[in-house]
C-alpha cells in the first residue's frame, strides 16, 4: 500500500488532476473539499501527509492547519500548503500557521514529489 495523502482542494478540476497524478505515483489519495472536511478526514483517517489548499470555503487552510497542529492526535502529520499565491509573505504565513512546507500552483509534480519524499523519507512504495 502506498503513502496515504489527504488532498484538500475545493477546485474540482485541480482536485481531479492532482489526485490522478498522485495515484499514478502509487499514492493512496483521500480527498476533502473544505477546511472542515480536512479536519474530519485527518482525524478519522490519519493520513501520512496532507496537501492543504489555502483558499478554501467554510474554513481556510491556515485555520485548518492551526487546529490540526494543536491537536495531539494530528499534530505529527506533515502538511504542505498549496497556493496560487507565490509571494514571500504567503510562504511565511503558511509556515507560521504550522505547515511543514509550501508549494505554489500550478503544481510542478516533480518538485511536489521531492517535498513529499523529504517529509516521508521512510514511507512509500
Amino acid at each position: 500500500m502506498g503513502r496515504r495523502i489527504l488532498l484538500v482542494e475545493d477546485n474540482e478540476l485541480n482536485r481531479d488532476m492532482l489526485s490522478r497524478r498522485l495515484k499514478r505515483k502509487g499514492m493512496d489519495v483521500l480527498m476533502a473539499e473544505d477546511g472542515q472536511q480536512a479536519l474530519d478526514r485527518a482525524r478519522s483517517d490519519k493520513p501520512d501527509l496532507i496537501l492543504m489548499d489555502i483558499s478554501l470555503p467554510v474554513m481556510d487552510g491556515y485555520e485548518a492547519t492551526r487546529i490540526l497542529k494543536a491537536d495531539p492526535e494530528t499534530q505529527a502529520i506533515p502538511i504542505i500548503a498549496l497556493t496560487a499565491h507565490a509571494m514571500a509573505e504567503d510562504r511565511r504565513k503558511s509556515l507560521g500557521a504550522g505547515c511543514d512546507d509550501y508549494d505554489t500552483k500550478p503544481i510542478d509534480l516533480r518538485r511536489l514529489m521531492g517535498k513529499i519524499d523529504a517529509l516521508l523519507p521512510c514511507a512509500g512504495p
